[in-house]
């Protein structure tokens, strides 16, 4: 008996690796297909200048806004000053480290550079993550509260909370997010800007129109994820909460929803991975959320290969991050 398992387990074992050895394999001969097609385009591979486009350090130059003679240079902390006094006036400059390009005494005119000193910046595609993260991170916290809400009205006996979100679920899901966002910054976005100029009123940022249009997009779906949930769970729960002397929004509260919630997470985590996906489309109302950014970058770069792959591995970071962060309350809500 043990000779036969022992037997079974190593057709097992030999299956396995034939089966992953045929996926490498395979992958290898999809790189190595690229490879080819690369060469055929007699492209020239620049991955040594992607770094700058996440943070680079760029020579800032000093430059006397006045003519005169430099009279004064000392240093406070780790800064250096410079004092020029021209005629009638006098200016003094500031210069990081001590990088001093003049010396005292010395005749200067305007425009004159008088230090440099080195600066460091975030690059085209670290300011383009950050501002997808933010709008993603707000989207999702306002789509869960709306859908939240939502998904309750839908179930509701009160016919104008359900037709109301019967409504909403429907426009939403029946119409383009791509649609809705220019809805958003053109028609509803001026509409609120000229109200808000007419009482003196500073115009919100377009980033905040497309936020809206990528919580309330989401949830629509939010709303139908959480019905579902709840509808899933045996009626017999309320019932017998309801005999124990709960309210029904209190049993719904502490019986229902946590149940539901184990059940819907795998949902909800694709949904809010397709809407991180999907601030891709917020570079049409100029806002440089990533692909915006990439794109600005291939466009003066000409590095089209090398960005885009990079483009499409800092989503892939983003989303398989939240994947496992969700996989993660998966495993605690099931303990």
């Amino acid at each position: 008996m043990t000779n036969t398992a022992t037997t079974v387990s190593r057709k097992r074992l030999n299956k396995d690796l034939f089966w992953k050895i045929f996926f490498l394999m395979g992958l290898f001969g999809l790189c190595f297909g690229f490879y080819v097609v690369t060469e055929q385009a007699n492209y020239i591979w620049h991955w040594n200048r992607i770094p700058r486009y996440f943070y680079y350090t760029d020579t800032i130059d000093v430059r006397s806004e006045i003519e005169g003679e430099v009279t004064k240079i000392t240093r406070k902390d780790d800064d250096s000053v410079i004092i020029v006094d021209g005629i009638g006036e006098s200016e003094y400059y500031t210069i990081p480290g001590s990088n001093i390009m003049v010396a005292k005494g010395d005749n200067i005119y305007m425009g004159d550079i008088l230090g440099t000193y080195k600066e460091g910046s975030l690059g085209l595609m670290a300011q383009g993550m950050i501002i997808t993260i933010e709008v993603s991170i707000v989207a999702i916290f306002f789509g869960i509260a709306l859908g939240l809400f939502t998904g309750l009205a839908r179930i509701s006996t009160n016919p104008a909370l359900k037709w109301t979100a019967i409504t909403y679920i429907e426009l939403i899901r029946g119409s383009p997010l791509l649609v809705q966002i220019l809805i958003w910054y053109y028609v509803i976005g001026t509409i609120i800007d000229r109200m808000l100029e007419t009482g003196g009123l500073p115009r919100i940022p377009a980033v905040w129109y497309g936020v809206a249009a990528l919580a309330i997009f989401a949830g629509a779906y939010v709303a139908e994820i959480v019905r579902a949930g709840i509808q899933s769970i045996n009626k017999g729960q309320m019932e017998a909460a309801r005999s124990l002397g709960m309210t029904k929004a209190t049993a719904m509260r502490k019986i229902i929803l946590p149940q539901a919630f184990k059940r819907i997470l795998p949902p909800l985590a694709g949904q809010f991975i397709s809407l991180i996906k999907d601030s891709s489309l917020l570079g049409i109302i100029s806002i440089r959320e990533l692909t915006k950014a990439a794109r600005e970058a291939v466009t003066t770069s000409l590095m089209p290969y090398e960005l885009y792959f990079v483009l499409g591995l800092m989503y892939l970071v983003v989303t398989f991050s939240l994947s496992m962060f969700v996989q993660y309350l998966e495993k605690r809500t099931a303990d």
